[in-house]
């Protein structure tokens, strides 16, 4: 018989507004103070995506953007602004869906979403007439191994980080906090092979266990007004090891939603 098993999710509080080229990992450690939080090993950073990108200064200003012909012709058809559509382009390896308010594509990371990830909101604005957007982060597999190692070196503590954005999913209204980047933590657990309760051996069984711990944070952090982007998780009920965001990417040939 399995024992109990307790999964204790905290949102930091006041944590601060980031601008490009800060310390993101002092910060999170001074806000993790704060709050009366010790990191232990084997917890769970999950981070919103925008404190990443807004750190590492993923920021594109839309004034200096000129749009390719492809970029307007798409623009034209999704009716969105053509030096958006660009900023997307550049970030994507493929554009599979196009209609009105709507331009899917395959990340260069691997990954279908809208927009290639790019966001206007909670961006800010700076003076002037800068029309800021943010990307996400370049590599953020390398963003959470950082993230992780100056934590390890600052306090010893051996963390998993995930780094997490809300995207739509095929059959289904909405968006959910899914993982984007993951460090010192399995993106995917594969239980092929174990017993089911009437001694049935699993098949195909396999858990998203990054993505199911980034959406339980999303929860928490919210998507408007709420300024909870760091959430520390304890009690993840799997074993800690690396992976990458890889693991979650299915491979085209047995996509069955292109």
């Amino acid at each position: 018989m399995t024992a109990g098993r307790s999964l204790f999710l905290t949102a930091l509080s006041d944590f601060p507004l980031i601008r490009p080229g800060d310390d993101l990992a002092g910060l999170i450690l001074q806000s993790l103070d704060r709050n009366h939080l010790l990191l232990e090993s084997g917890d769970v950073l999950v981070l919103a995506q925008k404190i990443v990108s807004k750190s590492e200064n993923r920021l594109v200003d839309l004034t200096t953007i000129t749009p390719s012909r492809r970029a307007i012709d798409l623009s034209i058809l999704c009716e969105k602004d053509p030096r958006f559509v660009e900023v997307v382009l550049r970030e994507s390896r493929e554009v599979l869906r196009v209609r009105p308010g709507l331009l899917v594509v395959e990340h260069r990371l691997g990954f279908v979403c809208a927009n290639a990830g790019i966001d206007r909101s909670n961006v800010g604005r700076a003076n002037g007439k800068a029309e800021w957007v943010l990307l996400l982060p370049e590599d953020p597999d390398a963003s959470c191994r950082t993230l992780r190692e100056r934590i390890r070196q600052a306090i010893g503590a051996v963390i998993g980080v995930i780094i997490n954005d809300s995207h739509g999913r095929a059959w289904r209204n909405g968006t959910v906090g899914m993982a984007i980047g993951v460090g010192g933590f399995p993106a995917l657990e594969d239980l092929r092979g174990r017993k089911d309760l009437f001694d049935y051996t699993l098949q195909i069984t396999q858990v998203a266990v990054a993505d199911e711990l980034a959406a339980a944070a999303s929860l928490l952090m919210g998507q408007a007004d709420e300024a909870l982007p760091v959430i520390h998780a304890r009690g993840f009920p799997y074993p800690m090891r690396e992976s990458s965001l890889v693991e979650l990417v299915r491979p085209k040939e047995i996509d069955a939603f292109r």
